[in-house]
């Protein structure tokens, strides 16, 4: 088996407190897999993560229903004339989603952010708001309420609060749908946002939730309405969020997998670009010579030993395809 290639990549905009993205690609029978897990993430998070790799990999994804899968335009935590300009930029994208609830950042930059988000995607666009699980119950209630004004109706609130009974908590006290992002994906058991009413929506991402069918799985058993999300991947990993938003029976959001435009380049010669607010279902080949950087000699090491690590947990030894 060919030796896994590191990447490494800056961010246009600082996104999720890091500056450069960085990861592995691993190939298998079935192709390409990227396993990028953040690097505050301890070995035993990262499992999954490898799982879903090795699942690309190696096995492959279920035949698609679609082929081709809306998706949002994500707006960091920028200033007003920024966020509009991302809005323009994005391909046709009548859907927003505008992250708020950013350390350090004023309550009243994340209204003026969804406002222009709102002016510039017009009367017919979606805007929906992820706050991180940043903010207590009574924040959040105060705080979806203005964000709603703003965005002249908010689709849906990402994570508001930090647990599952907090959501239940803002669910129980707002208009506006709640959605599960890291109660669903950093949760032991996943179901309990079912069990506590706590969520109108799933957010679903392959990587951390252990690939595809892991995922599609967790669609089955939660029942609830889903939006596939990226971990913040190259084109590799992408292509994986694009396979499960192609497979699932019903996809009644559009996804947040757009978010290549937060990188400084790809390690695929030809990307998957957003073309008419939607993503094509194929895989991402990259470009094994450019996507290793320059005198990346450390970061290869460092990578190599975190892979090593991982490897040696005895839940890493789960078939590819197989976990969840």
């Amino acid at each position: 088996m060919p030796e896994p290639v590191v990447y490494s990549i800056p961010m246009r905009t600082r996104f999720r407190g890091i500056d450069v993205r960085e990861g592995l690609l691993l190939r298998g029978e079935a192709g390409w897999g990227e396993w990028s897990p953040f690097w505050d993430y301890d070995d035993a998070e990262c499992v999954p993560w490898l799982l879903a790799a090795r699942e690309a990999a190696d096995v492959g994804w279920p035949a698609p229903l679609r082929t081709s899968v809306p998706v949002n335009v994500t707006v960091p935590a920028v200033g007003p004339q920024r966020a509009a300009e991302i809005v323009a930029a994005s391909n046709g994208c009548r859907t927003a989603k505008v992250k708020v609830a950013e350390p350090g950042r004023a309550e009243g930059e994340d209204v003026e952010r969804v406002t222009a988000v709102r002016d510039a995607l017009g009367p017919d666009g979606r805007v929906r708001v992820d706050a991180n699980g940043a903010w207590d119950v009574d924040t959040a209630v105060r705080m979806v309420r203005l964000l709603d004004r703003a965005a002249g109706g908010l689709e849906y609130v990402e994570q508001p609060c930090a647990t599952v009974e907090e959501l239940a908590a803002v669910r129980r006290a707002v208009d506006v749908p709640v959605a599960a992002d890291e109660s669903i994906r950093r949760a032991v058991d996943p179901m309990r946002v079912v069990e506590l009413d706590a969520a109108d929506i799933a957010v679903l991402k392959v990587q951390p939730l252990g690939g595809v069918r892991a995922c599609l799985r967790i669609a089955e058993q939660t029942g609830l309405p889903v939006v596939v999300s990226s971990a913040l991947e190259t084109s590799v990993g992408i292509a994986a969020g694009v396979a499960l938003a192609s497979a699932l029976p019903e996809l009644h959001y559009a996804c947040g997998l757009a978010t290549l435009q937060l990188l400084d380049g790809d390690v695929a010669s030809d990307p998957l670009r957003v073309v008419d607010g939607a993503l094509p279902v194929r895989r991402a080949e990259p470009d094994v010579a450019a996507a290793e950087p320059h005198a990346a000699g450390s970061l290869r090491d460092r990578w190599s030993r975190r892979l090593e690590s991982v490897s040696r947990l005895p839940a890493a030894a789960g078939d590819a395809g197989r976990s969840g």
